[in-house]
């Protein structure tokens, strides 16, 4: 994690970085996954391929080389990121071998890219920030460092795969949660935090907010993407057992039960900038993502409803700001 550390020290954060990589470590060696072996093995297999081209703003993150990929690499580059299957985020595209996710991450990031604060130059926080797709996308939006913070190993192992070949130094994933960040003196430094799809999974979500409003500097911006429902200020849905078969969503409020909520939490300037129905052309199974998603998770008979009679998903993405 030299890195990291070199990246992390030549910020705000200063000699505070080693605090953040020690915590990190530690985490690591208490949470051994019983694949971690395999994925370490995958990412070792790569093929040693140097990219001519490296494209963070289009659709697919990608990786090109001048010349044509020879079939044997490809089957090398295929069985690799296979075995780091599945592919939750995306697409990426390395060397020609299209890795098409789960979830079509470029649209979400369509529909918000030019409503919130320019990146440039920004230190950028990505809280969940899954396999990485969105802070590669980050990088290509000019941002200065994006910084992920995400406990699932695989997806740690995923960008390690992707970051191979697009081998930059000015993004990466810690892994941790978010209220694993150690007490820092240099702590509120970040200029834009993103949060998406994290709040419905939090048990507190006024906490997860509060958290939020803590790694923001004065002035900074907050990105909060969630489910919510149709209703008014105190109206929320906690559900009985499963959401659209997901057992850890605690609570999905109406849009104006999280403003509240972000006004409690310390946020200004609170605004509305998107809100979506999920479909199953954003979100579907595919050969990189083979398990079951959306559309078995609606009803049949009425995809307007989740399977146990909850309203289908709609994502919200509000912006909000830490006041000076």
């Amino acid at each position: 994690m030299d890195t990291i550390e070199d990246a992390l020290s030549a910020t705000e954060f200063g000699p505070s970085a080693g605090i953040l990589i020690d915590q990190s470590r530690k985490i690591l060696d208490c949470r051994l996954h019983g694949d971690r072996t395999r994925w370490l093995q995958a990412i070792s297999a790569l093929p040693e391929m140097h990219a001519d081209k490296i494209v963070l703003s289009s659709e697919a993150i990608t990786a090109e080389r001048l010349s044509a990929t020879p079939d044997i690499e490809l089957r090398k580059l295929r069985d690799s990121f296979k075995s780091l299957h599945p592919w939750r985020k995306g697409p990426f595209n390395i060397f020609g071998l299209y890795i098409d996710a789960e979830w079509r991450s470029n649209l979400k990031w369509a529909r918000i890219i030019d409503k919130i604060t320019p990146l440039q130059d920004r230190l950028v926080l990505d809280v969940g920030s899954g396999n990485g797709y969105y802070l590669l996308r980050m990088l290509g939006a000019k941002a200065r460092l994006a910084v992920g913070i995400d406990p699932t190993q695989l997806f740690l192992a995923q960008f390690a795969a992707v970051n191979h070949y697009i081998a930059t130094s000015r993004a990466f994933i810690l892994p941790m949660k978010s209220e694993e960040w150690p007490v820092l003196k240099e702590g509120a430094v970040f200029d834009t935090v993103f949060s998406m799809g994290i709040y419905y999974h939090r048990r507190d979500g006024l906490n997860h907010l509060l958290e939020l409003f803590e790694f923001l500097r004065p002035g900074g911006e907050l990105v909060l993407e969630t489910l919510v429902i149709d209703g008014g200020q105190d109206e929320v849905l906690v559900p009985r057992d499963r959401y659209a078969q997901m057992r850890n969503v605690w609570a999905i409020p109406t849009v104006a039960r999280l403003t509240r909520q972000l006004n409690q939490a310390g946020f200004s300037n609170i605004e509305l900038i998107d809100m979506t129905a999920t479909t199953v052309d954003e979100q579907r199974s595919t050969e990189w993502m083979s398990f079951d998603s959306l559309s078995c998770f609606l009803d049949p008979a009425d995809s307007a409803k989740t399977i146990e009679g909850y309203p289908a998903p709609i994502r919200a993405t509000l912006i909000a700001k830490r006041a000076d």
